[in-house]
Formats: structure tokens, C-alpha cells, sequence
């Protein structure tokens, strides 16, 4: 088939490159960071194709891949990696991308089927299939009777199985001459079509004619219904409900019976009905079937864990995890490969009792898992002898649930789910236990405290709003503190956590106490009545309320309060002014001591907030953020007002009662 994929930037501001990633049979593992993978994890690397993006042309890519293996094919894309800048949202221009890929399929209809010893004449015009029946040991294709139409040597070539990206492990031979030519594959695919394809490597114009043969041996006895063809009901019980053992010549075949059963999405345990420990002899190997076909548990992990449990002094047990078809024997070169398969190889002895297997993103299909007793002084050694091995396998969305640095997300894209692991405090790598970049213990702490400690730098605020007299606005001061204190101590990505309450409502309140926080400071500083400077307060409030539910991120929510609050207060300085006929505020030392350093101490603020942030520098530059702000609104507060004493309690009582008194005193003369 012909795949182009095309990436169209919508809003692009700059240049750089876009990397798509082509797998088959499973999401492809990617890891352009370059970070570390968890220890015993298996990369299978998949094919890539870099493109240069440009914010003008429209880019695609044609990938033709022929003679494609049939199922899932997978396609990812990803852009280079992030500056790390925190930016606020409306500041900068985002840059989305659109990925489209399409697929053109050219199939080939009424291709020949190669039944098993049944030769057949082909031309090598068309190529054939084969269906491999379950349990075969091996298969020997044979190519004879090459003829040409001018009489001159026979020059072809034979390609057996479909193109897997990026590695393909077709088997090609090349056939020269009237010869017979063979090929034997070991382990072929079970109950899988094989394709074949005959190429002439002579004149274009020649025709040639040959002659197919395909053949299987080993395994176990088999039904008819085997043979014939995928379109008959295979029996599958053998391998999932009874113990199997049987014998085909000097072939063997044991069987341990498995049980899948699903705990959750993309979370499977494999269950021995037998128990958890399998006997492992020399002559034959015990196979075991993982079932991974159902088209939904590519997107995890499969976790092989093998615990030697008894064996003798010098011997070796072996292990081998396959797709597709099992390896069965490894007595000769103990290679853990298949015909068309390259599996992962184990190994246990004595002194190392316990082995382990990731296997990330497996690939659709059944998996094997092939044990079998190896002995250094050959087998007849160790024929009586027996080995258990315990045998722990599941499928997981994550490794190790990510660690103690990371979360766990199931992402769901275009109909398919998978995980992937979001990694805090600088680890990273597939499971995060990469600790390259990773913050200690103490720089966790610190980085909890400045952000956290930071804010009790509003109780200067706080006083001077008290002294003052303005106690809804030190009211207001106290709640930003107190909510912007635990939120950061709630928001920390390592182990220096703290959360009073559910995330999400620490972060609505530090997020409300912040903008109101600003919106009143601001209103009293423009001096209107009392009156509706607190309907304002209530009016806004509750509209600021509003705006934070709607887009909690937007840049409106801060910048729109401001500048209608920075309305009012100009106007009513204009007021002001025009009423006493000269400059408001009138004190030069008002402006030279308080509203100067304020308004400096807000707009650097400011800076650091919407252009210096970054994710490395986070914790330094919003601890500072924190205190330029509460510095800023101590003073900017306004004095209080000429004609009131604050907390001037007794006076006022003392006042009163006297009062009182004279009243009585008055009326008493009169009468």
C-alpha cells in the first residue's frame, strides 16, 4: 500500500523538524528525549521519517511499502521538543498542527493458495500464499522445474513473508540454473497466511514457469480442519483449558494450561491453572500461550517475571518469548529467533535464580513463552532431571504504576487507547527511573518552602490594611495567603506534598484570591464612596467568580478586572482633581515614597510573571512574584482617613455613656 502522511501547521511561528514514527502491530516506542529506559525493558526500533517544516508549504510524505504485513499498521508523530517556557495563556500565539494521513490499498485478488504436499505450477507473474496450520515444527519449500521461454538458465529469486517496519525478516533465496532450490524455515507462523513471491532475474521480456512444493513437519497429530484454512472453526482449547502432551517422532510438545483473565483496561494476568510453578525438562520444552490478540492490549506492557525454584547444580534453563509461534527446541544453537520472529531470550541457573521481561507496546498476536533444561555436558545428562520454574506474566498499562515520580494516563486517540507515563521532579525516561535530571530530596524541600513561605509575605499587608482600616481588604489579603500557601504546598511534584483539600479547589481559590486580591486594592486606592466602592467589590467579585470557571488559564481574567478597576481609579483621581483644582494625590511625598515603588514593584511583578518563568526556574521566579506582589500592595494602600482614629474603642464607649449621663443629669434638674 501507498500511505502519505501530511502535517499542515494552522498558526506556525517557527521552524524546525517533525518526526513520524511507522510500527506494525503495535504503537511504535519512541524516545526523542533520549532518556533512559526501565532495566530488563526490550526496544524494538521502529521506522522514521524527519521532515522539515516550513510556516508556508504544506508538507507530505509518500511511504510505499509493498507486500505489507496484514494487520495493524501504527503511525505517531511529534514535534521537537518544548523550550520549557511557562507561558500565560493569550500572550503567545499557540501553534497547533494538523496530522492527516492516508491510506491507498492495492490488493491482489484470487492469489493461488500453495496447499500443503501438493506441487503446483506457478508463472511469476503473480506470487501465492500458503496457510501455516497450528502446531507445525518447521517448513520446507522447494522450488523445481524452472523453465524459461528462451531456453536459457532459470535466474530467480524467492522472497517468502510480508515487509514489518523497520526490520523485515523476510527469507529470500536465490535460484540459478535447472537446479532444485529449498529453503526451511523453522517455528513458521501459526494460522497465519504465508505470501510468496517468485521474481525473474533474467530479460524482462522472457517469461518463466515453475513449480511450487510446501511442506510441514513436527507437531503434534492435527485435524483435518487445520490444514484447510482460517475460514474453519480452530480449536483453541488445547491451549487455554487442558494440558496438552504429545509426540510427533522425535518432536515433543507440553503444554501448560493458561487463563486470561482482564482486571481492568489494558490490564490482563495470566493465570496457571496448574499452579504458578511448571515443570521444565531437557527433551521437550513447556510452552505457554499469553494470549495478546485482541486488539487492545498493545498499549500496555507485558511483564514476564521467571523465579527459578529448583534445578541441578550445572545445569541452565532457558527461556524464549515469542510472537506468532514458539521457538521449540534449543538444544542446538539455543537461539531465540523464529522463522519470521526475532523473540527476547532468558536465562537462568543456580546462581541466578530469577529473570525478567518488559516487553513494551507487544505486538498484537499470541505470544509463546518457551521454556526447556539445558545441560553444559549435553543432554543426556540431565533426561531424568527436572526444573521448576515459577512464571508470573501480566499485562500492564504502566510498569511499576510509573514509580513514585510519575502518574499513570490512559490516552485514547482516534479510537485507540494506550498508556504513557507523566513524569514530576525532574525524572523521566518510558517509566520514570530516569533520575538524570531528577531534583534531590532537598531541593524538593526548598523549592515547597519558597513557593509556600514566600506568601506570608502579605501579613505586612495584612497590617497595614488593619491599621488602616480596611478590613474587607485585609479579609480578602488573608484568604489569597492562606489558599495560595496550601495550594503551592498541594501543587508540588515530589514527595514535599501537602493537601488540606481536593487539588482542583485549592487551585480555584489561589487562582479567585489572586485577581480579587487586585481588583480590590485597586478600587481603594481610587477613593469613591463607601457605598459603591463595596457594591463594586461584591459586583466584581462575583463576576471574576464566573470568568474562572469559564477559562480558569485565560489572560482576561487578570488583565480585564485590572484595567476596568484602573478606569475607575483614574477617573475618579480626575474627579478629584478637578474638584480641588490641582494634582491628585496632592502629597509629593505620597508619590515619591509609596505610589512609585508600588506601581515598580507591581509592573516587575508583572515581567516576572508573564516573560521569565520557565520550568526549570518556576520555584525562583514565582516565590519572587509572590513578594513583589505583597510588597506592591503595602504600598499602594492608601491612608486612612483624616477625621478617624482607628481602633479608637474606649473613646468611642467613653464618649457614649457620657452622653447618657449629661441626659439624665438634664432631665433630673428639670424635674
Amino acid at each position: 500500500f501507498i500511505l502519505p502522511v501530511s502535517l499542515h501547521p494552522l498558526i506556525y511561528s517557527h521552524s524546525g523538524f517533525s518526526h513520524r514514527h511507522f510500527r506494525f502491530g503495535a504503537p511504535p516506542v519512541i524516545n526523542p528525549l533520549g532518556t533512559h529506559f526501565p532495566a530488563n525493558a526490550t526496544v524494538r526500533p521502529s521506522y522514521n521519517i524527519s521532515i522539515t517544516l516550513s510556516s508556508t508549504v504544506q508538507n507530505t510524505t509518500f511511504v510505499n511499502i509493498t507486500t505489507p504485513a496484514a494487520g495493524d499498521w501504527f503511525i505517531a508523530a511529534h514535534l521537537p521538543e518544548a523550550a520549557g517556557r511557562i507561558e500565560v495563556k493569550g500572550f503567545s500565539t499557540p501553534c497547533p498542527y494538523m496530522f492527516q494521513a492516508d491510506m491507498f490499498v492495492l490488493r491482489l485478488t484470487e492469489m493461488p493458495v500453495l496447499e500443503p504436499g501438493v506441487a503446483m505450477p506457478q508463472t511469476v507473474v503473480s506470487p501465492a500464499k500458503v496457510f501455516v496450520p497450528k502446531h507445525a515444527a518447521g517448513m520446507q519449500f522447494e522450488l523445481r522445474s524452472c523453465v524459461t521461454s528462451e531456453q536459457k538458465a532459470c535466474a530467480v529469486r524467492v522472497v517468502l513473508g510480508s515487509i514489518t517496519l523497520p526490520q523485515s525478516f523476510q527469507r529470500i533465496i536465490t535460484c540459478v540454473g535447472n537446479v532444485n532450490c529449498s529453503l526451511a524455515l523453522d517455528s513458521p507462523p501459526w494460522e497465519k497466511w504465508l505470501q510468496i513471491m517468485v521474481e525473474s532475474l533474467g530479460a524482462a521480456n522472457a517469461s518463466v514457469s515453475v513449480e511450487m512444493l510446501a511442506s510441514f513437519t513436527g507437531g503434534l497429530p492435527l485435524p483435518l480442519a487445520l490444514w484447510e484454512g482460517p475460514e474453519r472453526t480452530l480449536p483453541t482449547v488445547s491451549l487455554l483449558g487442558l494440558w496438552v502432551a504429545g509426540c510427533s517422532g522425535l518432536f515433543c510438545l507440553q503444554y501448560q494450561p493458561v487463563v486470561r483473565e482482564d482486571l481492568d483496561v489494558v490490564s490482563v494476568r495470566y493465570r496457571l491453572l496448574n499452579g504458578p510453578s511448571v515443570p521444565v525438562h531437557s527433551i521437550s520444552p513447556t510452552l505457554l500461550l499469553l494470549n495478546l490478540n485482541t486488539g487492545m492490549d498493545s498499549g500496555g506492557s507485558l511483564v514476564v517475571n521467571l523465579l527459578l525454584n529448583k534445578v541441578l547444580a550445572n545445569a541452565t534453563v532457558v527461556a524464549c518469548v515469542s510472537a506468532a509461534s514458539p521457538v521449540l527446541s534449543f538444544n542446538a544453537t539455543q537461539n531465540c529467533s523464529t522463522a519470521f520472529f526475532q523473540g527476547y531470550p532468558l536465562s537462568m541457573s543456580a546462581s541466578s535464580a530469577e529473570a525478567m521481561l518488559i516487553v513494551l507496546y507487544p505486538q498484537t498476536d499470541d505470544w509463546f513463552l518457551s521454556l526447556q533444561l539445558i545441560c553444559p555436558k549435553g543432554q543426556g545428562e540431565c533426561n531424568a532431571a527436572e526444573a521448576k520454574v515459577t512464571v508470573f506474566a501480566y499485562l500492564t498499562p504502566c510498569f511499576n504504576d510509573c514509580g513514585p515520580y510519575g502518574q499513570c494516563s490512559l490516552l485514547r486517540r482516534h479510537g485507540y487507547l494506550y498508556a504513557g507515563c507523566s513524569c514530576k521532579a525532574g525524572w523521566a525516561g518510558w517509566s520514570c527511573t530516569d533520575d538524570t535530571k531528577a531534583q534531590s530530596v532537598g531541593a524538593q524541600n526548598l523549592a515547597t518552602l519558597l513557593l509556600t513561605l514566600s506568601n506570608l509575605m502579605f501579613l505586612p499587608a495584612i497590617a497595614v490594611a488593619v491599621y488602616r482600616y480596611y478590613l474587607v481588604e485585609a479579609s480578602v489579603y488573608t484568604y489569597t495567603m492562606f489558599f495560595s500557601t496550601f495550594y503551592h504546598a498541594c501543587d508540588q511534584p515530589g514527595v514535599a506534598v501537602m493537601c488540606i483539600m481536593d487539588y482542583d479547589t485549592l487551585q480555584y481559590c489561589d487562582f479567585l484570591g489572586s485577581v480579587v486580591s487586585i481588583w480590590v486594592t485597586i478600587l481603594c486606592m481610587s477613593r469613591v464612596k463607601k457605598i459603591l466602592k463595596y457594591v463594586l467589590f461584591i459586583l466584581g467579585t462575583l463576576l471574576i467568580a464566573m470568568s474562572l470557571q469559564l477559562d480558569r488559564r485565560g489572560v482576561w481574567n487578570m488583565m480585564g478586572p485590572c484595567l476596568f478597576a484602573l478606569v475607575i481609579m483614574i477617573a475618579a483621581w480626575v474627579y478629584h482633581g478637578v474638584k480641588r483644582r490641582h494634582c491628585y494625590p496632592s502629597s509629593w511625598k505620597r508619590w515619591v515614597f509609596y505610589l512609585l515603588p508600588g506601581i515598580t514593584l507591581a509592573f516587575i511583578a508583572i515581567s516576572v510573571y508573564a516573560f521569565m518563568e520557565t520550568n526549570e526556574n518556576y520555584y525562583y521566579t514565582h516565590s519572587t512574584w509572590h513578594v513583589l506582589v505583597a510588597c506592591s500592595v503595602a504600598f499602594l494602600l492608601p491612608p486612612r482617613d483624616k477625621h478617624k482614629k482607628p481602633w479608637a474603642w474606649s473613646q468611642k464607649l467613653t464618649c457614649r455613656y457620657q452622653i447618657c449621663q449629661n441626659d439624665r443629669e438634664e432631665l433630673y434638674a428639670v424635674t
